[in-house]
C-alpha cells in the first residue's frame, strides 16, 4: 500500500459498461487507447493498494456529445445517474464530477444544476474542447456565469485536438498536453478566469506543460497591452513578475502521470503550493502504472506538510465533505 492511506484521488475515471460498449460500436478509442474495463470493485481494490481513500470520478473523452443534442443529454443523464449510484453505494469511498453536454449550452446548464442540486455532485468535468468549442469561447458564457455562481469546482480534462494526430503517436502522450495547455491559456487571455473567479479549475496532468511556459503566457498577456505598457512592463522587477503571473495560480494542478521526479519539481516550483492535487488516471493509466507513478512520486524528497498537502489536505480545501473519510 502507498504510504498514505487517506489520500483524495480527483483523477479517477469512470466508464459506465454500456458507455463503453457505445465507444467500441462507434470504433472510438479515447486518447489512441483502447477503452478500459472499470468496475466499482476493480476501482476499490486499486484504491486500497495504493493508499487512496476517496476517488472522484469522472467521464473522460470524448464525453457525451456526439453532434446530437437530445442524444448527448440523454447520455450525460445515464453517465451522472449511474456515478451517483456508485457513490450511494460507497458514500465513504466516491465522489463524482458531473458530465454535461457541451457545446448544447441549455442542457449543459440544465444538467449542471440537476446533477449538483439533486444528485449532488462534487463538481462539473469540461473537457478542453468539445467539436472544437473551447469553455472559454463566448458561446459558453452563460455556462460559467452558472457555475461562478455556484462556486463550483471543474476538473478540466483534455479533449482530442481539433486536428489529426500525427502518424504513430496515440493523442494522450503529447496532443492532450497541449489542447490543456490551450484552453487554460484562452481562459486567461479571454478574461474568463478572473471575471468568473467564482470557479475552482482543476488542471489535468499538471496543466500539461502551462507551468513550463508560463512567462510565454506572461509576454502574450503583454503583448496584448499599449506599447508604452508593454515597454515597461518588459523591465518588471522579478516581485511585479511573480504577480502577473499570480492569475495562472488560480489554477489547481492535479498530478496524473506527472509525478516522476524530474516532473514534479518542476510543478512545484511554479503552483501555488495549496493548489496541488493527487491524481491516478485509473483506469486509462492501468493498475501497474498507477502503481509505478505512485512509486516514482513516493521516491520525490518532499518534506512531510507537503506531501500530506497533495494527498489530501488540498482537496479538502475543495471538497470539505469528504473530512471525514479515511480508507477501511
Amino acid at each position: 500500500m502507498g504510504r498514505s492511506p487517506a489520500r483524495i484521488d480527483v483523477h479517477h475515471h469512470v466508464v459506465p459498461r454500456a458507455y463503453a460498449a457505445f465507444l467500441k460500436e462507434k470504433g472510438i478509442r479515447p486518447g489512441g487507447v483502447d477503452v478500459p474495463a472499470w468496475t466499482p470493485e476493480r476501482a476499490l481494490r486499486l484504491m486500497d493498494r495504493n493508499g487512496i481513500a476517496t476517488s472522484i470520478l469522472s467521464l473522460s473523452t470524448p464525453g457525451a456529445w456526439f453532434g446530437d443534442d437530445d442524444h448527448a443529454r440523454r447520455l450525460a443523464r445515464e453517465v451522472n445517474e449511474y456515478a451517483a449510484g456508485v457513490v450511494r453505494d460507497h458514500p465513504r469511498r466516491f465522489g463524482f464530477f458531473a458530465t454535461l453536454t457541451v457545446p448544447d449550452l441549455a442542457g449543459s446548464i440544465a444538467e449542471a444544476a440537476y446533477a449538483l442540486d439533486t444528485l449532488g455532485a462534487d463538481g462539473i468535468v469540461l473537457l478542453s474542447n468539445t467539436a472544437g468549442c473551447y469553455p472559454y469561447e463566448q458561446g459558453l458564457e452563460p455556462l460559467l456565469a452558472f457555475l461562478h455562481e455556484r462556486r463550483a469546482v471543474v476538473f478540466l480534462h483534455p479533449g482530442e485536438l481539433p486536428a489529426d494526430p500525427a502518424p504513430g503517436i496515440p493523442s494522450f502522450t503529447a496532443d492532450f498536453l497541449l489542447d490543456t495547455v490551450r484552453a487554460a491559456t484562452g481562459l486567461v487571455l479571454s478574461g474568463a478566469l478572473e471575471k468568473y473567479d467564482g470557479i475552482r479549475w482543476i488542471l489535468a496532468h499538471a496543466g500539461g506543460f502551462l507551468p513550463y511556459i508560463a512567462h510565454r503566457v506572461l509576454l502574450t498577456m503583454i503583448r496584448e497591452e499599449p506599447r508604452a505598457a508593454q515597454a515597461k512592463a518588459m523591465v518588471l522587477r522579478k516581485r511585479e513578475r511573480e504577480r502577473r503571473l499570480d492569475v495562472l495560480r488560480r489554477f489547481y494542478f492535479d498530478v496524473a502521470l506527472s509525478s516522476a521526479p524530474h516532473a514534479l519539481p518542476s510543478l512545484l516550483s511554479f503552483a501555488d503550493p495549496t493548489h496541488v492535487l493527487y491524481g491516478s488516471d485509473y483506469p486509462f493509466a492501468p493498475a501497474p502504472a498507477v502503481r509505478f507513478l505512485r512509486q516514482e512520486y513516493e521516491d520525490v524528497a518532499l518534506k512531510s506538510h507537503q506531501r500530506a498537502a497533495i494527498d489530501r489536505t488540498n482537496a479538502l480545501a475543495l471538497f470539505p465533505r469528504l473530512a471525514g473519510r479515511t480508507a477501511p
